[in-house]
C-alpha cells in the first residue's frame, strides 16, 4: 500500500527527503511505501522547478491545504525552525503522522508544545535526526551500549563549516535566531542527539558564543557564528561540543570522539565509513587504533546497501531513516521522535542561557502533561 506525503517545504532538505521517500523501497523491507504526492511553498516559481526536479506531482502555496487532502498521511515539515512548532501543532490536530527535520523548534517552549500536541493526538511523531542512520556512527552507539569501551569518560564533538565565512553573504532567515534558530539548535542539534543515545542524559552544561560579523544587508545578525559548550551527564562522564560557521575551507567537517575506561572510538565525518577503536587487551606491539570499515554485512544499516568498498552516504541516511520508520504501517512509535527533539532543545535551551550567564546552567526538565508546571 501506498502511504501519502505531504511536504512543506522545497529547499535542500525537502530533496533529502524526498531521496529517502523515493529509494526507501530498494534499501529495505517496508510495511507500507511512502509517496509524497504534494508539496507547499511561497515562491511559486522556485516551487514548481523543485517540484518537477523532484518528481513530485502536486503544489500548493498554502501549506494548510495539505491538512484537508485525503491522500496526505505525513505531514513532513521541511521549512525555517520557528515555523516548524506551528505546522506540527496544526497537522497533529488535523491527525495526521508528523515529520520534521531537525531541529524540532527554534525554542524549547515551542519544542514541547509540539511535543504535547502530537502526544496529546496520538499521531506518529518524527524528528529527522538522520546522522545517527550512518553505519559507522550507528556502529560506535552499539560498541558503547555493548559495553565494548566500558564505562564512558568523556565524549568530544566538533562540527567546523564554512557556510557563514564570507562576510558578503547577505542577510537571510539563518541569521534571525526566531526563525533560524541558535547554532547551538540548528547545527549542534544532530550532536546533542548523539550525546543523548551514545552517552545518556546531560544535567548541565557551560558556553560560550561568538558573532564576529554582526550586521548583514543592514541588518542586526542575532545568530552566532560559532560556540562551545561543556557537558555534564548524568552518568558523571564529561563532555565538549565546539561549532563553527566560519571554518574557511570547511565545508561540513564533524568529529565525535569516545573514550572510555577500556578502550576508545572516533568517527570523522570526511571518512564517513570508518571508525577507529582501541582496546585496552590490545596487542601491545599493535598499539594504537584500529580503523574500521564499517560496510559489512553485520554493521547497522549496512547488510541492504552495496558490496564493502563501494560506501555509504549522506543521502543513504536519508533512506535509512524512511526504512526505520515505515518497517510497519501503522506506527506504533517512530524514533527519534518528539520527545527527543525536545530533550536535544531542552540542551540547547541551557546553552544559550549559560553564554548569556557565563555559569553553568541546569538543563530544564519537562513533563507532556501541560496541566503540571515544569
Amino acid at each position: 500500500m501506498d502511504v501519502g506525503v505531504g511536504i512543506v517545504g522545497y529547499g535542500l532538505m525537502a530533496k533529502a527527503h524526498t531521496f529517502g521517500y523515493r529509494n526507501a523501497s530498494a534499501f529495505g523491507s517496508l510495511a507500507a511505501k511512502p509517496k509524497v504526492v504534494a508539496m507547499s511553498g511561497r515562491n511559486p516559481v522556485a516551487l514548481a522547478a523543485a517540484a518537477a526536479l523532484y518528481g513530485v506531482p502536486d503544489t500548493t502555496s498554502d501549506w494548510r491545504t495539505l491538512l484537508d487532502r485525503d491522500d496526505v498521511d505525513v505531514i513532513d515539515i521541511c521549512t525555517p525552525p520557528g515555523t516548524h512548532a506551528e505546522i506540527a501543532i496544526a497537522a497533529a490536530a488535523a491527525g495526521k503522522a508528523v515529520i520534521c527535520e531537525k531541529p524540532l523548534a527554534a525554542s524549547f517552549a515551542d519544542a514541547l508544545a509540539a511535543t504535547r500536541a502530537v502526544e496529546d493526538s496520538g499521531v506518529a511523531n518524527a524528528v529527522g535526526f538522520n546522522y545517527r542512520r550512518l553505519p559507522a556512527l550507528a556502529l560506535l552507539q552499539r560498541l558503547i551500549a555493548d559495553g565494548r569501551i566500558g564505562r564512558v569518560l568523556t565524549w568530544h564533538a566538533t562540527w567546523y563549516t564554512d557556510e557563514f565565512a564570507d562576510p558578503e553573504i547577505p542577510f537571510d532567515w539563518r541569521f534571525d535566531l526566531a526563525m533560524g534558530a541558535s547554532t547551538f539548535a540548528d547545527l549542534g542539534s544532530h550532536l546533542i542527539d548523539l550525546a543523548l543515545t551514545q552517552v545518556g542524559p546531560v544535567d548541565a552544561v557551560s558556553a560560550q558564543t561568538q558573532t564576529t560579523i554582526a550586521e548583514r544587508s543592514g541588518q542586526a545578525v542575532t545568530v552566532p557564528e560559532s560556540c562551545s559548550a561543556l557537558l555534564r551527564f548524568a552518568s558523571g562522564a564529561s563532555g565538549v561540543i565546539d561549532l563553527a560557521r566560519n571554518a574557511v575551507g570547511r565545508p561540513c567537517d564533524f568529529v565525535v570522539d569516545v573514550s572510555g575506561t577500556e578502550g576508545s572510538l572516533r568517527f570523522d565525518y570526511a571518512r564517513l565509513n570508518e571508525l577507529w577503536f582501541s582496546h585496552i587487551d590490545d596487542d601491545p606491539e599493535l598499539y594504537g587504533p584500529r580503523r574500521i570499515r564499517a560496510e559489512h554485512t553485520t554493521h547497522p544499516y549496512s547488510a541492504n546497501w552495496w558490496p564493502i568498498g563501494q560506501g555509504v552516504g549522506y543521502g543513504s541516511s536519508f533512506v535509512n531513516q524512511v526504512v526505520a520508520w515505515f518497517a510497519e504501517w501503522p506506527p506504533k512509535t517512530w524514533d527519534p521522535d518528539f520527545a527527543q527533539g525536545t530533550r536535544v532543545q531542552a540542551i540547547c535551551d541551557a546553552m544559550e542561557r549559560s553564554s548569556l550567564s557565563d555559569h553553568w546552567e541546569q538543563v530544564p526538565t519537562f513533563d507532556l502533561n501541560p496541566a503540571n508546571k515544569l
